[in-house]
């Protein structure tokens, strides 16, 4: 099982808005979500990949979500749904866009050699107001949710240069029973059974702060 990186982004903070509004579309905020591909190596280390930023520091960013991974595919149903947005590589503050992946078939604590490196699935991405502010789509968020083309992050666990083309391949999964589908639908209230709940809650290598979430 492997799959390869189409893209990296990686982004700056940017403010912008009017303060006084409460509306989606300009709403004012602080914000690392603008990605902009980079043609080059970059290094990944335990808190992400250098030159990226994350205005957010409290929800974003860390050890357990060090880097930000998006399935190609889903941009041509985006397209398809929102032809209006044009949306490309990066649209949803994703580090990586992948080919050969999506949540359906990437699985929690599952551990990748890519480049130089050693990543683990660390958790599903929780959608946040932020994709629905980027876009000026009150909606979108919960759409994300409701899709499940949420993404997913990455821990590193050996820092090392990453380059858009690399093959990530499987070097083990330990949960072939939870792919980050399933956990989206168990959060989302998909998938109702209580001992599912449990069993997840007991995955060691699922990030705290989502099974805070859950609880």
């Amino acid at each position: 099982m492997s799959f390869r990186i189409a893209s990296i982004q990686i982004g700056s903070i940017v403010r912008e808005g009017d303060p006084e509004s409460r509306e989606i579309h300009d709403r004012f905020w602080t914000t690392g979500f603008y990605k902009q591909p980079v043609p080059g190596p970059v290094f990944a280390t335990r808190l992400g990949i250098q030159g990226d930023s994350v205005a957010d520091t409290v929800n974003h960013g860390g050890p357990d979500k060090a880097i930000l991974c998006y399935a190609a595919s889903h941009y041509e149903q985006w397209r398809s749904e929102l032809p209006e947005l044009n949306m490309l590589p990066g649209s949803f503050g994703e580090n990586l866009t992948v080919d050969g992946a999506d949540e359906t078939s990437v699985c929690l604590a599952d551990l990748y050699q890519v480049g130089d490196c050693v990543v683990q699935v660390s958790q599903p991405r929780q959608p946040c107001w932020k994709i629905a502010r980027r876009w000026g789509i009150k909606t979108l968020t919960k759409t994300v949710a409701q899709t499940g083309r949420t993404g997913w992050y990455l821990r590193v666990l050996r820092s090392g240069t990453l380059q858009a083309g690399d093959q990530a391949d499987l070097i083990e999964r330990l949960y072939p029973k939870w792919p980050v589908a399933r956990a989206n639908d168990v959060l989302f209230g998909r998938e109702t059974d209580r001992l599912a709940v449990i069993e997840l809650m007991q995955i060691r290598e699922l990030a705290e702060a989502w099974k805070s979430g859950l609880a």
